[in-house]
């Protein structure tokens, strides 16, 4: 299902545009979260637990895709660094002598400007996210 299509069924969901919009924004979160790989199964837990829209937020968790992902997970890691205020974050590696677990100890300083990062442009994401749907689906109905 096409991004549009994806849009156009969330417009006619049958809920107030407070409740789709909510939904939908929280799966932006979610899906901008550090939480690569439990992405859909944490969607589908928070919209149990809240009772939101399941297919609103799962629609709003694949805005990140494997086509976006990496633009999404390396812009949000730098807007980390620039936020924690950090200077020399690339490790030098040396590639000759890597290995699967000296490459992860290498990228051990991108973790808290990652998590940070990725929770602060999906905050703002959501956030953003929230306005356009709900003024959108306000339109529709």
């Amino acid at each position: 299902m096409a991004f549009r299509d994806r849009l156009r069924e969330i417009l006619r969901i049958k809920e107030t545009p407070h409740r789709i919009a909510l939904s939908f924004s929280t799966g932006v979160f979610i899906g901008m979260s550090p939480f690569l790989g439990i992405h859909t199964i944490l969607g589908v837990i928070v919209a149990w637990i809240f009772r939101l829209n399941t297919f609103a937020i799962i629609a709003g968790v694949y805005v990140t895709n494997p086509w976006t992902i990496v633009p999404i997970y390396t812009f949000s890691t730098w807007v980390g660094v620039q936020c924690l205020g950090l200077q020399q974050i690339i490790p030098k590696i040396d590639w000759s002598t890597i290995t699967f677990s000296k490459f992860l100890n290498e990228l051990t300083p991108l973790l808290m400007p990652f998590i940070f990062g990725t929770l602060l442009i999906g905050f703002l994401s959501s956030i953003i996210t929230y306005i356009i749907i709900y003024k959108a689906v306000k339109k529709v109905h």
